[in-house]
């Protein structure tokens, strides 16, 4: 097991009902600006009962932060911040206006010219504008993180950047919140938050024998209560184990002392900016040949895990890694998400050369957890997933 140190401020609120107990987790005198989506919340009941337990706060509005948030849409709301003297930050949402709530909350702090620099610079954000969280559709564990994913619709790039001030103050968890969410969005959040656990897991064995545990029993998990959630949203014991294991797949926890990998995110990241494809449609697509690509490096852990989570106990350490590798993919279909990106567009053709060109000119050089990566092995990865 590697040397470390961890820390998670942010608080979880979770269970039935407990939007309600919302004002006594913002300071008394803020001024607060919530931020949400598409219009969503408008109709499953959710605005109503956030404008409630915010009555006494002088609140101003922000909507319209599209899925996959737009630097371009943000830079509106940061004018309004600024210009409104906003003391305190509210997503109410799912990965995407969370996201959008801490690159804004890095933003309203910011001294430099141009608030893209945060990501394209990756500085790590140690002062930010306070915020907290009402997580309304799990996936991407941004409720208990300190990461945030931007794209930049003029560039056609999606960024990634963090930072210790970026942990929400608070995060409220009501399962109650799923039964409004199209059956598509919760097997998104399926696919994200299971290789969430894979790019954290599937490395090289470290004897770091907790972690891998953790990492398996939130696997289990998620392929146990895939069919009842997406049988019956109104299902609390499968939304609350649901929710659970997105929040535990990603906020640090799990990936304490171990490598991790991250390179199926990071090319995954290029698919949504130049197409559009769901990030969690992108991670579908790249899984299966990263893992069959570098099958040499993780067959080790590929293995273990086609023993312990899809319970394989007969063939070689390797015909084990590779039937895990199918084992996956086949449970991406079963929830109804493609793996090949000319199942997602026709104009694919070049795409890989262009991911690895875009690698090459930051720098990213040697990608995965023993760097070795490189962008002529992203564009094969990439090819393979055509």
């Amino acid at each position: 097991m590697n040397n470390f140190e961890f820390k998670n401020p942010t608080k979880i609120i979770f269970g039935k009902d407990k939007i309600a107990k919302l004002a006594k987790e913002i300071p008394a005198n803020a001024k607060v600006m919530m931020l949400y989506g598409g219009g969503s919340i408008k109709k499953n009941g959710i605005y109503e009962q956030v404008k409630k337990a915010l009555s006494a706060f002088e609140i101003v509005e922000f909507g319209g932060i599209p899925a996959n948030p737009e630097y371009e849409v943000l830079m509106d709301a940061l004018e309004i911040i600024k210009a409104q003297k906003i003391t305190f930050l509210l997503a109410v949402g799912g990965g995407s206006i969370i996201d959008g709530t801490k690159f804004l909350s890095a933003a309203a702090k910011y001294e430099g010219e141009t608030p893209w620099d945060i990501l394209s610079q990756r500085k790590p954000v140690f002062n930010a504008l306070p915020f907290g969280t009402v997580l309304t559709l799990p996936a991407t564990g941004s409720e208990m993180n300190s990461g945030f994913v931007i794209t930049r619709r003029a560039t056609k790039e999606k960024l990634a950047t963090g930072g210790p001030a970026l942990f929400p103050q608070f995060s409220i968890l009501d399962p109650q919140v799923i039964s409004s969410i199209p059956q598509k969005q919760i097997a998104n959040g399926l696919v994200d938050a299971f290789t969430h656990v894979l790019e954290q897991y599937m490395t090289y064995p470290n004897q770091s024998l907790l972690q891998d545990r953790f990492a398996e029993s939130i696997l289990q998990t998620i392929v146990e209560i895939a069919p009842a959630i997406l049988k019956d949203a109104t299902d609390y014991d499968a939304a609350s184990n649901f929710m659970w294991s997105c929040t535990m797949a990603l906020n640090g926890l799990i990936g304490q002392g171990v490598p991790q990998d991250w390179a199926i995110h990071m090319m995954g990241h290029e698919l949504t900016a130049m197409f559009g494809i769901d990030h969690a449609q992108t991670l579908a697509i790249i899984a299966p040949s990263h893992y069959r690509f570098n099958i040499d490096s993780k067959k080790e852990k590929l293995a273990q895990y086609a023993e312990r989570v899809w319970g394989v106990s007969e063939g070689s350490v390797l015909e084990k890694a590779n039937i895990g590798i199918d084992k996956t993919e086949a449970f991406f279909h079963s929830l109804g998400i493609k793996t090949r990106l000319s199942e997602y567009s026709s104009d694919y053709a070049g795409t890989a050369e262009k991911i690895s060109a875009r690698f090459s000119e930051r720098g990213w050089m040697g990608l995965g957890e023993l760097q070795k990566v490189t962008p002529d092995n992203v564009s094969e990865i990439v090819k393979m997933s055509y």
